[in-house]
């Protein structure tokens, strides 16, 4: 599905509910599994989610998750302790070239067996579940952050336990506490210090219903909207001030833009204040590299330059995104620099017209560049791909009289 997308209004105001954090989700799933006395609401709607669920209850022998990266990792560590299971963990012709070695090399350590159906390093990966005695790992810190969470998801239920030496600095450290926390509240104990993870064995947990906040990369999207436009008030709800995920750190990052944030109760209220323009943005995305799209893209809007750095996993997400967002930024008529873990874009004044522009199966890709409309109508192939993670992305905008129109491919 192509579309072509557009706004004239200068002023946006609305009230919207966004799905459960697919972050959140897709860990409380997989604990779940581990221990059916928990319950979980508030779930997340996207691909992914749905996806892992699927692949949980099947019985088949292949299990394919297409494009979900988040599923392939913690599902590898899953199925590696379900004793006299074997499966083979598969995906999409992406998923295939996405590295999963450092991960199945800390299992392997651990005693799992896991052997490769095609590339060395790289899925599918034919796993043959057993009971995993060992109760330490030794992994590189500055690797996907997912790794270090598929380890510790499953470590509760090994039998005694497990300890994860982290070495070098931490990459996406609020995911890892993310998933300390979401541990912690099912009743498992834990502590994360020094670069040194400890997770007690548990053989069961209380019974309880743990409610999943919103997503916040998705509220990402609303925050680049009220930046670009003159006046806002959006209203989102299920948030939290004192949050789990590292994309919170959006609320600090887009007062810089003239947004502020107002928490109340379960909700927070987007508003947009008369502001100087900075000149440009200098952020350090480490903790949180999924928002570098929207930002990139919230700075190409309003005129003004961007240095982000911390950017090194976006080279093995859904596409390469540096090259993605250079990409497609530099069809509107900016000059952008990438190193392998930075991006450095220079002011542009006016963007270009008629442009189209590539999602590259990247559903980041499709809504960090949506809310540019407000500033130039365009053009966004295969828009559908939103479905990965935020399914209703596209009824949302049109809530906010966006103009999103189906066109022939």
């Amino acid at each position: 599905m192509d579309i072509h997308i557009s706004h004239s209004k200068k002023k946006i105001s609305g009230e919207l509910q966004i799905t459960g954090s697919k972050s959140e989700s897709n860990r409380l799933l997989i604990l779940q599994a581990l221990y059916p006395s928990l319950e979980v609401s508030n779930l997340s709607n996207s691909d992914d989610t749905q996806v892992m669920q699927k692949a949980l209850s099947s019985r088949e022998e292949v299990v394919d998750i297409h494009h979900a990266g988040t599923a392939m990792r913690f599902l590898a560590a899953y199925f590696a302790t379900r004793e006299g299971r074997e499966v083979v963990l598969t995906g999409s012709k992406r998923m295939k070239e996405r590295p999963v070695k450092l991960l199945v090399d800390a299992l392997k350590s651990l005693g799992a067996d896991i052997s490769y159906e095609e590339n060395e390093g790289f899925p599918p990966l034919r796993i043959k579940g057993k009971k995993l005695e060992k109760d330490a790992v030794r992994v590189q810190a500055n690797i996907s952050s997912q790794y270090v969470s598929a380890l510790m998801l499953i470590a509760p239920s090994l039998p005694g336990g497990l300890e994860i030496k982290l070495d070098g600095q931490i990459t996406s450290a609020p995911y890892i506490s993310m998933t300390l926390e979401i541990l912690q509240n099912a009743g498992v104990k834990g502590e994360f210090k020094n670069n040194k993870i400890k997770i007690q064995p548990e053989k069961e947990l209380p019974s309880k219903t743990i409610n999943i906040e919103s997503d916040w990369s998705s509220a990402s999207y609303f925050y680049s909207i009220a930046a670009i436009c003159e006046e806002a008030e959006l209203k989102l709800s299920n948030y939290r001030k004192t949050s789990l995920q590292g994309d919170s750190c959006l609320a600090r990052i887009y007062e810089h833009f003239g947004v502020i944030t107002e928490y109340l109760k379960d909700t927070i209220v987007l508003r947009k204040k008369p502001c100087k323009k900075p000149k440009r943005i200098i952020e350090n995305l480490q903790n949180s590299p999924d928002i570098a799209q929207t930002i990139a893209v919230t700075c190409l809007a309003l005129g003004i330059g961007c240095e982000l750095s911390g950017l090194h996993t976006l080279k093995i997400k859904e596409t390469d995104r540096l090259v993605a967002l250079k990409t497609e930024m530099e069809k509107f008529g900016a000059r952008v620099d990438i190193t392998q873990d930075s991006l450095r874009l220079f002011p542009v004044k006016e963007l270009a017209e008629g442009v189209s522009v590539e999602t590259y199966n990247d559903h980041r890709m499709a809504m960090a560049f949506a809310p540019l409309a407000l500033r130039i109508g365009h053009r966004l192939l295969d828009a559908g791909v939103v479905s990965k993670s935020y399914p209703s992305f596209w009824e949302d905008l049109d809530k906010l009289q966006f103009s999103v129109k189906t066109v022939a491919e």
